[in-house]
């Protein structure tokens, strides 16, 4: 009788433990379009980290001329909606505006699905692949030579107009790891053409959250908020719509050879953090006493060798106390900072170059 009664107390055991992953595992649902749209990278042509004019030599990022295209460009933004109607934009809560030309956040905690139904707005074909979550064929939103064919094909190039929908798992294996903190960030971004669509705006992250540290939207309950900074130089000359920049944005008809002049090239090398020059980056702001976490991303090139520096604190990143990061291409980190210096302070990247071109931002504490 006793190892019956033993039995059956350890099966009630299993049978709970598994209810409970089933009741708190979310499909995660998000409405995304490809959307083209004219993109701002510097509302205020002035260096607003140091509070100085730009230099002639900076002018060639944001002046529109007769060679270059200035600080306005179109491009190709993951923009999120409301329902599957896709005639309503979801507003952004200001914890998210930071995120400038990145597209919608996508939270998930181990355990989840990540659904996302995906319109593609646009003028040409675009997907969305994701990095780190597990997906079949049918959901890698990449095309590849792999021999397969029918419906696991219809994620590789979604048409202009149509919509396709994205199913991914979120296993353990997507979390954090042993050493990480309670969540880790990886970036999503369209495949039909990957160097072309990244670099005419079709990028953005998801942010994944250990099984047990997840709020109900997803975010970890240990941190007080949560910061996602794509460095990278967006190459302008690469975009899709370079054409349509030449067109819409020089200020006089553009020569045959355009496309070779050094400083039209020079200029559509956007040197940017999360969308933005000379630190027109908006959001960056906290409170004293609170506990931050940075989600560092890059893409790019051999020049997007990036550094990430804050003045006025330190942080953690894989237990190791630094102000500064190192980012190679497609390389995603985390840093955990808790900040006890009210003011505004310098971010930026500390390469030479990258300062100059304007790969620069402010953060602000606010005394509690």
């Amino acid at each position: 009788m006793n190892t019956m009664i033993s039995l059956l107390c350890r099966l009630t055991v299993i049978l709970a433990t598994l209810f409970s992953f089933q009741a708190v595992a979310v499909e995660r649902l998000y409405y995304v379009a490809a959307d083209e749209i004219e993109w701002q990278y510097a509302e205020k042509h002035h260096n607003l980290m140091m509070d100085m004019p730009l230099m002639p030599e900076q002018q060639v990022f944001v002046k529109a001329s007769e060679n270059t295209i200035g600080s306005k460009y179109k491009k190709a933004l993951y923009r999120e909606y409301t329902d599957a109607s896709f005639s309503q934009l979801k507003a952004r809560p200001a914890s998210e505006q930071h995120l400038g030309l990145l597209g919608p956040l996508f939270r998930a905690e181990v355990g989840d699905t990540i659904k996302v139904v995906f319109k593609n707005n646009g003028t040409r074909p675009y997907t969305i692949h994701p990095h780190g979550v597990f997906y079949d064929k049918a959901n890698e939103g990449s095309p590849t030579n792999d021999g397969t064919s029918g419906k696991d094909n219809l994620d590789d190039r979604v048409m202009p107009g149509q919509t396709y929908t994205y199913n991914w798992q979120v296993p353990e294996t997507a979390g954090p790891g042993p050493a990480d903190t309670s969540s880790v960030v990886w970036v999503y971004h369209s495949h039909v053409n990957s160097i072309r669509d990244s670099n005419t705006g079709l990028i953005g992250a998801i942010v994944i959250t250990a099984k047990g540290m997840a709020k109900a939207d997803g975010s970890p309950k240990d941190v007080d908020r949560e910061f996602i900074n794509l460095y990278t130089v967006m190459n302008e000359n690469e975009s899709w719509f370079l054409a349509d920049n030449i067109k819409n944005y020089l200020t006089a008809p553009a020569s045959d050879d355009i496309t070779e002049d050094e400083d039209f090239v020079e200029g559509n090398l956007m040197h940017m953090i999360n969308g933005y020059l000379f630190a027109n980056l908006p959001g960056l702001t906290m409170v004293e006493g609170e506990k931050v976490r940075w989600h560092l991303i890059a893409l790019g090139t051999e020049v997007d060798l990036h550094t990430p520096h804050w003045h006025g604190h330190t942080g953690l990143i894989n237990g190791h106390r630094t102000d500064v990061v190192e980012l190679l291409p497609a390389s995603m980190k985390t840093l955990d900072m808790t900040v006890n210096n009210s003011g505004i302070w310098m971010y930026h990247c500390h390469v030479n170059d990258h300062i100059a071109a304007g790969m620069t931002a402010l953060y602000q504490v606010l005394a509690k």
